[in-house]
């Protein structure tokens, strides 16, 4: 099943199971225990992301081709970041560029986004993908000046101002993707294509992060973990290429669908 989060004529969110033909079908019960789609239109005015996340867990440098073009060793272990979940964004709506805190090196990271369904804790790799609710494009949009420079020796300030976390357009459940490791991602800026990797070139598959991240920890139903990005992105561009005003970022993921953004400047006191 295909699962929209959406906003209603009257204001109310609700959630929503997007049909081929673009319709989308009301859902009954909670999303977190087997929602089913009803007969009911659903009045969608506007889809909002999957989900609000619980927390965002982030993986860096998870993709072979990635890592060699930021010229880094191969890690040993995952590499956990986290994001602020209220720096969650639209699909359609707009990445703001820092104007306040301001940067001039903002970059995109085209990831599949896992959402946890239900609370687990010490995983198994073999039982990791029985906790997973679903699947989503997302963009780790990063601020490479305050990830590199001005971050404090961390990457959460670069990676967690407000915008720098879009994901959807639908959450994608597990019986649409039973492997999700064998999925074409694709990161398309005004046209051109800048990423195409596929899911396979994980250093850390799936199961293997849910394993790690719930290692000695709980997550909670909601949680949503970015699981790294394939080579491609524009600091690695020779000369390094940073997104602009006025610009469109799409990330495409096979079986999920398109997640595009425009971007614009941040509105001082928005």
């Amino acid at each position: 099943m295909k699962i929209i989060r959406y906003q209603d004529t009257k204001g109310a969110i609700g959630y929503a199971a997007q049909q081929p033909d673009g319709t989308a079908l009301q859902l009954s019960g909670d999303l977190y225990h087997q929602p089913k789609a009803t007969n009911v239109p659903a009045d969608v005015q506007q889809v909002l992301s999957p989900i609000a996340p619980t927390v965002f867990f982030c993986i860096g440098l998870n993709y072979r081709k990635h890592a060699i073009e930021s010229e880094t060793p191969i890690p040993e272990f995952p590499i956990v970041f986290m994001k602020n979940p209220a720096a969650a964004q639209n699909p359609g709506g707009p990445i703001s560029l820092p104007r306040h805190l301001k940067s001039t090196l903002v970059d995109y990271e085209g990831e599949l986004a896992v959402v946890i369904g239900k609370t687990c804790k010490n995983v198994s790799k073999e039982r990791a993908l029985d906790y997973v609710l679903g699947y989503a494009c997302a963009n780790d949009v990063s601020a490479r000046d305050w990830q590199g420079k001005w971050g404090g020796g961390q990457w959460c300030k670069g990676k967690t101002f407000d915008t720098f976390a879009p994901f959807g357009p639908c959450l994608v459940t597990t019986d649409e993707i039973p492997n999700p490791n064998t999925l074409r991602i694709r990161t398309i800026l005004n046209g051109q294509v800048r990423q195409d990797s596929n899911t396979a070139d994980m250093i850390f598959d799936v199961p293997t992060l849910i394993a790690f991240l719930s290692g000695s920890t709980t997550l909670l139903p909601g949680t949503v973990i970015l699981s790294g990005t394939p080579g491609g992105v524009g600091s690695a561009m020779k000369p390094p290429s940073w997104l602009q005003p006025g610009d469109s970022i799409t990330v495409e993921i096979e079986k999920i669908g398109s997640l595009t953004n425009p971007i614009r400047e941040e509105v001082i006191g928005s």
